[in-house]
């Protein structure tokens, strides 16, 4: 046992430090989580930019709900899916035959043995291709009948079949949750260089009011729920008797990743990589308990504004 004192040792260590940089990555304004809101977009991943290449992490609070229309499409489809043998009457029988020969083999008689023999075989045959014929004509001859029906409420645009028509063709949350659809639709829109000199600037102003705990100064510039969840970090921060501070705040390279229009909202998602200085401060006294050192960070925040409004921040995702 003690050969392997000092591996235990070691153990110990490297996990107090990755404890550590655990910590500290959770730190800065939004603590390096996932949050907020992106509209219709919410749960689709923002497209890949040069600056964070990689897929962002999913959005781990939100006030923001998935649609269960989706849900109800997916139960539909696997609800409609046949089974091995397809479904109805013909399955079943199909089922039932296969059963009876399982059920032979198993009692030692052989395939056909749990049906009497052969000849009980053949006429389990006939049966059942009697019935294959009857079954055929009775559909062909329901589906004529109703085939008029079905075309005209294809063609008109208010029935319910018609408006279904493109969730059946894969809407849902842009494959995160499994469906594998594209993001929703929204109206592209134009980013302009005061634009991003908005977003720039909201980069920094977002990380020293968070540092200053200036919540009034945080409603001006991002949504009433990212002003919750800052509120939320500020007290876990207080309950330890610290005090996060963001300084020398820096962008470094950033790009648009998304923009579009949902009614009278604009969104916009850019991925911006950005160095800054993060420290957790004693309250008490004001030293340095973790951090303190110059570092970088990348991210993706989406802004929202009203029409004519100013743009706020609606969300931060990790790239």
């Amino acid at each position: 046992m003690k050969r392997y004192r000092w591996l235990i040792a070691f153990a110990a260590i490297a996990t107090i430090f990755t404890l550590v940089a655990a910590d500290h990555a959770d730190a800065r304004a939004g603590r390096g989580f996932s949050s907020g809101s992106r509209g219709a977009r919410t749960f689709s991943a923002p497209a890949a930019t040069p600056t964070a290449p990689r897929a962002a992490q999913p959005l781990q609070r939100s006030t923001t709900q998935p649609s269960t229309a989706a849900t109800g499409t997916a139960a539909a489809g696997q609800a409609a899916r046949p089974g091995l043998f397809g479904g109805g009457l013909l399955g079943g029988l199909a089922a039932g035959f296969l059963g009876a020969g399982l059920f032979g083999m198993l009692f030692g008689h052989g395939f056909l043995g749990g049906m009497g023999g052969f000849a009980s075989f053949l006429g389990l045959i006939l049966q059942v291709v009697l019935v294959i014929v009857v079954a055929r004509l009775a559909f062909a001859w329901w589906q004529r009948r109703n085939q008029p029906a079905y075309a005209m409420q294809a063609a008109s645009p208010d029935t319910g079949a018609a408006r279904a028509a493109p969730g059946a063709l894969g809407g849902g949350f842009g494959g995160l949750f499994g469906g594998g659809a594209a993001a929703p639709a929204g109206e592209p829109i134009t980013i302009d260089k005061q634009d991003y000199d908005d977003f720039e600037r909201l980069l920094s102003d977002v990380q020293a009011a968070y540092s200053a705990e200036d919540l009034n100064a945080l409603r001006s510039k991002a949504t009433p729920e990212m002003v919750s969840y800052f509120a939320e970090d500020m007290a876990e921060n207080s309950s330890r008797g610290l005090v996060n501070q963001v300084t020398d705040v820096k962008l470094l390279q950033g790009d648009l990743a998304e923009a579009w229009r949902e009614g009278g909202d604009d969104y916009a998602t850019v991925a911006m990589r950005f160095a800054l200085t993060d420290s957790m401060i004693e309250r008490a006294s004001g030293r340095v308990v973790e951090g303190g050192t110059p570092g970088e960070a990348t991210e993706l925040w989406t802004f929202r504004r009203s029409r004519g409004g100013h743009w706020m921040l609606s969300a931060i995702q990790q790239a």
